[in-house]
C-alpha cells in the first residue's frame, strides 16, 4: 500500500544574468519594471507592505494576487507572500554576484499535496515570467 503524498513542494527556477545584481534588483523592486515582466502592481520594497499583483480576471478568478513583503536585503534577497485561489505561498528571490554578472534563484514555497495544479501552473508561469525578466533587465541602462 502506498502512502499518500503529504510533502510540501517548492518551485525553484535559477537563471544566470550577464548583468550586475543592482540591475536585476531594480527589475525586481521597481513597480513600473515589475509590471513589464510580471504583473500590474502597487509594490514597494518595504518589509510589512501589503500589495497586490493584478491581471485581467478569468473564469472563477478575479485576477488579484494578495501579497505582503516579508524580507528586503537590497541586491541580495527579496521575499513576499503570494496568496491567490485559496493557496498561500512565499516567493523568495536570491541574488548572488558572479564573475559574469548575477545568479538569480527564485523559489515559490508552500504548495501542499492537494495543490498539484497550482504547483504545475507555477512551474510553467515562473519560467515564462523569468524569460520576461531577462528581457527587461537587458533593456535597462
Amino acid at each position: 500500500m502506498t502512502q499518500p503524498d503529504t510533502a510540501i513542494r517548492s518551485v525553484i527556477v535559477e537563471r544566470e544574468f550577464p548583468h550586475p545584481p543592482e540591475k536585476v534588483w531594480r527589475a525586481l523592486t521597481e513597480s513600473s519594471l515589475i509590471e513589464q515582466w510580471l504583473l500590474k502592481n502597487d509594490f514597494q520594497p518595504v518589509v510589512g507592505r501589503l500589495f497586490n499583483l493584478r491581471r485581467e480576471p478569468i473564469a472563477n478568478w478575479n485576477g488579484v494576487i494578495t501579497c505582503q513583503v516579508l524580507a528586503v536585503e537590497p541586491c541580495r534577497t527579496l521575499s513576499y507572500s503570494w496568496g491567490t485561489l485559496g493557496v498561500d505561498t512565499v516567493v523568495t528571490f536570491t541574488l548572488t554576484p558572479t564573475d559574469a554578472g548575477t545568479h538569480l534563484r527564485m523559489e515559490q514555497s508552500g504548495f501542499g499535496p492537494d495543490r498539484h495544479a497550482n504547483y504545475k501552473g507555477a512551474r510553467y508561469g515562473w519560467n515564462k515570467f523569468l524569460d520576461n525578466l531577462e528581457r527587461v533587465v537587458a533593456g535597462l541602462q
